[in-house]
């Protein structure tokens, strides 16, 4: 059944001139269907470059408002509409720019992981991977960084020159893993290494053999010559990598590593959206677009 779901999908996406993202997070028979496969930002950048007038992003809603942002002449719908991100709507426009008023002189620097609505009065974006890179490239000392504290936390560490400020958020998934789980996971694959995302919780992060972004960790597990891992990030990871590199394995760090809203996006669900019956189109005035832009912009600009 699911291979004749598949086929039907290949069938219509070709037919419709439709190109389908799928984050990495997302269940493994829609990545199969994808025309392009990673994180966030990445996916972003894919659909800019498409030759599709139409994207479905499997993934969560700030995902598809990025693309909907870099890709305005494109119709871009999210498979389903449900598929939110806790952090990206833990801060919104009103709190970060009370704290802008209060603290003029800080550069805020935003997780893409955030709504378009907040990017719009923060001054430049940044990934998991590009965060330490932009926050050094910064021309200023004073930096309130947003909305995960423990990737914030780790970008502190690596940039112990920059006066970094912290509020309360960042992913829940990640964040509820507690150093316990490293010490078990350890004891059970002593030979393994352990990769970890920095919106683990410092205590985790600490102890990892490598700290990196979605697209770091699968890297450095594809490259590594050890042939035994303990994936410390959302447990879809540890799953594409092993169909990756079955010579090698792969272990969850943690079975609380499961988003549910990464995972309520369907193989069906891309079929209704061909099918005209399901998705929502994302759209956006120009004034917000054009002013969330401002701040990726920045990003590509520092990180470059």
């Amino acid at each position: 059944m699911i291979r004749e779901i598949q086929d039907e999908i290949l069938r219509l996406k070709k037919e419709q001139d439709v190109c389908i993202l799928a984050h990495s997070y997302v269940a493994r028979e829609i990545s199969e269907v994808a025309d392009f496969v990673g994180d966030s930002y990445g996916l972003s950048v894919q659909a800019m470059s498409a030759p599709q007038k139409t994207v479905i992003m499997c993934g969560v809603r700030f995902m598809a408002e990025t693309c909907k942002i870099l890709s305005p002449e494109k119709k871009v719908y999210l498979a389903n509409p449900v598929a939110g991100c806790p952090m990206a709507e833990q801060m919104d426009k009103d709190l970060i720019g009370a704290w802008k008023k209060a603290n003029p002189d800080y550069t805020v620097v935003a997780y893409i992981n955030t709504t378009a609505e907040l990017k719009t009065i923060c001054d430049v974006c940044c990934t998991s991977s590009s965060a330490v890179q932009i926050v050094n490239n910064l021309d200023t000392d004073k930096i309130l960084f947003i909305p995960d504290c423990n990737l914030g936390q780790f970008v502190a560490e690596q940039c112990p020159d920059k006066d970094i400020k912290l509020l309360q958020g960042g992913c829940p998934i990640h964040a509820a893993v507690p150093k316990k789980a490293v010490d078990e996971a350890r004891a059970a694959h002593p030979d393994a290494l352990l990769l970890v995302h920095p919106e683990c919780v410092p205590a985790v992060a600490s102890q990892a053999d490598y700290v990196g972004s979605t697209t770091g960790i699968m890297n450095y597990a594809k490259k590594s010559d050890a042939k035994e891992f303990i994936i410390g990030t959302e447990i879809s990871i540890a799953e594409h990598l092993q169909y990756e590199c079955p010579d090698k394995k792969f272990y969850p760090l943690s079975k609380q590593l499961i988003c549910p809203n990464m995972k309520s996006t369907t193989l069906v669900d891309v079929l209704n959206v061909l099918q005209g019956t399901a998705g929502e189109e994302i759209t956006m005035d120009e004034e917000t677009r054009l002013a969330a832009k401002h701040c990726i912009d920045e990003m590509i600009r520092l990180g470059g």
